[in-house]
């Protein structure tokens, strides 16, 4: 591991022996990986010593960027004390219980207790053995059903990938697994028709009250969806949306679920989506920015309400080798004061995000193939579309996304394709100057982009 090598020979051992996630993995060992090696504040740098800027946070986690000494240094001190114990057989250390309190300390009202995970799938089927668990506890067996929506994600294990609504996800494992239900995603832009965003908001949340009617509220656990749709292409619900389905789901008393593994610790500008948009969960998944990627780690945040009947039901017979790791609750702890204690959130909420959300639109509302323009904090995105005027997307989905992407890519800038959509989740340390940086470039990859599509007879 020691020995130098070049970029050739880390490639051709990545294709022998690496089995990567979510690739093709014969066209990507044709074209070779790029082989990343060292990260300091949003930039990271390959093998060949090209500077990258990162728009995309890593997988949307590296709130913090890169090179955070206190974490690395958290994470040695933990080893050298304590690197691992469970928490299983009546056991605790304390980096876990100071984690769970710091948690308590920073989430919503209603949360004051935690169980950990590895990571945000893990955290998803969490809440589907949860949630179940609840209700049969109070005598509710054949309350199981959950709610999610179409293009949703929420993990690629078993439970994640059949809470989320992405068809090609399904067709791989005979997924979902029973008991799971998807409805429309509020996606305003391609579902919404003649409707205003505030009228469509409510019909595509009064969707929740018609599948539950459908299959009976006395059969339905509870309904999950996040805050904004990050893998899904930053899909920013109508300002009517959660407001509606906190109402249908307190009505119908079902479970409230946001999935807060993208949009928590400050992805929004708050803490969590659901401050962001007002409303109060029973359950919380949480990943990510947790650790902003430093160690795996995830968790369920779990409401009073629900935390009060488990803890006076008997064994909850799930968890894992790894819940709440020593090295890995440690380093997360420490993250989460940084957050806190440099106020990294409140500058996204008050100048940064806000900043960066004017430079998006000034930069890409007015162009003739790019709509639906939308951001919110360090979340942001556009839309390639054929004509402007009609909504009309281009026929073949992705085709678009992919070229441009690409062309980012060869630029060093990070961003990610989702379909046609371009979106953009950078490190929430980002500077102004940053944030020039990275719409310049990504402005100017527009454009080759344009000429790319032009080439090709697409404009």
């Amino acid at each position: 591991m020691n020995t130098p090598r070049t970029t050739q020979a880390w490639q051709a051992l990545d294709a022998a022996h690496h089995l990567h996630p979510f690739s093709d993995a014969h066209s990507l060992n044709q074209l070779g990986s790029r082989v990343v090696v060292r990260g300091e504040g949003v930039r990271i740098w390959d093998s060949e010593g090209q500077c990258i800027i990162d728009g995309m946070a890593g997988l949307w986690c590296v709130n913090l960027g890169y090179g955070r000494k206190e974490l690395a240094e958290a994470a040695y001190q933990q080893m050298l004390e304590l690197p691992f114990y469970n928490t299983f057989f009546k056991t605790t250390h304390p980096p876990v219980i100071e984690l769970s309190a710091l948690l308590a300390e920073l989430t919503p009202p209603q949360f004051n207790h935690v169980f950990l995970t590895n990571s945000g799938s893990e955290s998803n089927d969490t809440v589907i053995r949860m949630a179940r668990h609840f209700w049969a506890a109070q005598g509710q067996p054949q309350k199981k059903t959950l709610i999610s929506r179409i293009n949703a994600y929420h993990g690629s294990t078993i439970g994640g990938a059949s809470l989320g609504g992405m068809s090609y996800m399904h067709a791989q494992g005979d997924l979902p697994i029973p008991g799971i239900v998807h409805i429309e995603q509020p996606y305003w832009y391609v579902n919404g028709g003649e409707l205003s965003p505030e009228e469509y908001g409510l019909k595509a949340a009064r969707a929740l009250e018609a599948k539950i009617l459908e299959l009976g509220a006395e059969n339905v656990a509870a309904f999950i969806g996040e805050p904004i749709q990050g893998a899904g292409g930053v899909i920013i619900p109508p300002s009517t949306y959660w407001p509606e389905i906190q109402r249908i789901c307190r009505e119908h008393d079902i479970l409230l679920i946001s999935d807060e593994v993208i949009c928590g610790f400050g992805r929004t500008g708050r803490w969590f989506g659901c401050e962001y948009f007002g409303f109060a969960p029973d359950l919380m998944p949480i990943a990510k920015g947790l650790s902003s990627g430093y160690q795996p780690i995830g968790g369920v945040m779990v409401g009073d309400r629900v935390a009060q009947v488990l803890m006076n039901s008997g064994d909850f017979n799930h968890g894992m080798t790894y819940s709440g790791h020593p090295v890995a609750a440690a380093v997360a702890a420490a993250n989460l004061k940084i957050l806190r204690d440099e106020g990294i959130v409140d500058r996204v909420r008050d100048d940064t995000g806000p900043y960066l959300q004017k430079k998006w639109q000034d930069a890409f509302a007015d162009h003739p193939h790019l709509d639906d323009v939308r951001g919110v904090g360090f979340l942001a995105a556009f839309t390639w579309v054929k004509d402007k005027s009609r909504r009309e997307l281009f026929a073949n989905p992705g085709e678009i996304g992919t070229i441009c992407r690409d062309i980012f890519f060869k630029n060093n800038l990070i961003m990610r394709a989702v379909g046609d959509s371009m979106v953009s989740a950078p490190p929430l340390v980002m500077t102004r100057t940053e944030i020039d940086e990275m719409i310049a470039l990504a402005v100017r990859c527009v454009g080759q982009t344009m000429d790319a599509l032009a080439a090709r007879g697409l404009v």
